[in-house]
């Protein structure tokens, strides 16, 4: 019987491991970004005067880019070559950050994170694609494994790095520490990893590009205006019409051309659809819960960077642990039943950030998350790339990037509304700034500012939990019945 794999030429390349490492590094310097900007917050704020939609900006500028173009820029990896947009990325990533790192305004800084999600979205499709070409069945699984567990540990050690940075020196480092690593990471991309594409040529989808491009563009903008526009402006609507309209007229295209640039018909396996359920539901409450918990840890409980960083490291030691020791076991219950459990964990861990008044119930809430993840992410990514035809996986990891970045901008705009409103409305009268920074150099007595904020921080993630038990119940429900 002929595999998969032997239909696509797929066989183990003699170098595969260390290109493994080589595809690792390259997404940590992504992965790492996201959570070093979390810690580095209060501190831009100050440096930079910026308010509260500044930050939220810096945030979803990156978000935007990243979301708007991952469909675009995993077809042409697929097309042109996942070493070339390896390459293309690391690169504009880099440059991106060392902008970013002097940046002498608020607008400047946002700019600067637009232009690093640019690169990203030309370096996330390429990782995943590059490994599926390299591994056969037998050892994918193992290598997704490795890379999940590898980009896991970036998510949780970057407040760690960030922490340390911004203690020893100013805001920018945390950007500049990317330079390097790019530079690292382009060299050994050159040398290690082979060129892979599609083998099938394909005429370019120019419309469905473009369509697909302004209907997450606009999707996401009008979720990140819900905060400083509100639920009903005429702004956030517009550009939520947009983005139905120009999503519903890139789904209708892409059924009816003859060489889409989407291929929907991955929505009808239950692997795959599964697995972006669950990465939706995960990233709206996990990323929207850190986003506000580095922010409690130094308003609230008054740590440092490095400290709060430092408190957050807790959650990397459990993921390796877990993913290591726990991983055969769980793959053994099934890839239902593996999600199920990894996302209820990380739900626990959730609802007791959600009250965590002191460092006691944050830190078990930081060790249940990470014992969650190290469950149900490798499961996920393994039941997603598994689902696919390994030629067109690039397209289907920027899909896959695209939900979730859309997920974790609902998060972040959401929850941190719910926050802001909750905040506002418990702050005293005559405070000047609904900013947690703002009102705790106000004058304004600091013991009503902390209690404000962690009472609004508490409704949030108790909503962000909710939202990752149900990624994990749906996720279960369509992997068991795949």
């Amino acid at each position: 019987m002929t595999t998969t794999d032997e239909k696509v030429g797929v066989h183990p390349h003699p170098q595969r491991w260390a290109v493994l490492g080589v595809l690792c590094l390259s997404v940590m310097v992504v992965v790492l970004d996201n959570t070093v900007l979390n810690v580095a917050i209060p501190s831009i704020s100050t440096g930079l005067g910026a308010s509260t939609a500044d930050i939220q900006w810096m945030i979803n500028a990156y978000s935007l880019v990243l979301a708007g173009l991952l469909l675009t820029t995993g077809a042409l990896s697929d097309r042109f070559g996942r070493k070339r947009s390896l390459l293309g990325g690391l690169l504009l990533f880099g440059a991106g950050s060392a902008v970013a790192a002097y940046a002498g305004s608020s607008e400047a800084l946002i700019a600067a994170r637009g232009f690093m999600g640019l690169g990203a979205a030309f370096l996330m499709p390429g990782t995943l694609a590059v490994l599926m070409q390299l591994f056969d069945e037998k050892e994918r699984p193992k290598a997704i494994g490795i890379w999940a567990a590898v980009t896991s540990l970036g998510f949780a050690a970057g407040p760690v790095i960030g922490g340390f940075l911004i203690n020893h020196f100013w805001w920018g480092s945390v950007f500049l520490i990317n330079v390097p690593v790019a530079i690292a990471a382009i060299a050994a991309v050159a040398l290690l990893v082979p060129e892979s594409k599609d083998p099938t040529v394909r005429k370019p989808d120019v419309l469905g590009s473009v369509l697909s491009t302004i209907g997450m563009v606009a999707l996401v903008w009008s979720v990140i205006s819900i905060p400083e526009h509100g639920w009903g402006s005429v702004r956030v609507l517009t550009s939520l019409g947009i983005g139905v309209v120009a999503m519903t007229a890139f789904a209708l295209w892409e059924r009816r051309t003859p060489e889409p640039m989407l291929d929907l018909g991955f929505f009808k396996d239950r692997r795959f659809t599964g697995a972006v359920a669950s990465g939706v539901l995960a990233s709206f409450g996990m990323g929207g819960s850190l986003f506000l918990l580095t922010q409690h840890l130094q308003g609230v409980l008054g740590y440092t960077p490095l400290e709060a960083g430092i408190r957050v490291a807790p959650m990397a030691i459990a993921l390796l642990v877990t993913s290591n020791v726990l991983g055969p076991i769980t793959m053994k219950l099934g890839a239902g039943r593996a999600m199920l459990l990894g996302m209820t964990i990380v739900s626990g861990g959730v609802v007791l950030l959600a009250y965590g008044g002191s460092y006691g119930p944050t830190l078990a809430g930081l060790i249940l998350i990470g014992v969650g993840v190290g469950i149900a992410q490798p499961v996920a990514v393994n039941a997603l790339m598994g689902s696919i035809p390994p030629e067109r996986a690039g397209i289907a990891s920027g899909l896959s990037g695209t939900l979730t970045e859309l997920g974790n901008s609902f998060g972040i705009a959401v929850l941190g509304a719910l926050l802001s409103a909750r905040f506002a409305a418990s702050l005293p009268d005559g405070v000047p700034s609904r900013s947690l920074t703002g009102a705790l150099h106000s004058g304004a007595d600091i013991t009503v500012v902390r209690e404000a904020f962690a009472g609004g921080m508490t409704t949030s993630l108790l909503i962000g939990a909710l939202a990752v038990f149900l990624g994990g119940v749906v996720s279960s429900v369509l992997l068991r019945r795949a």
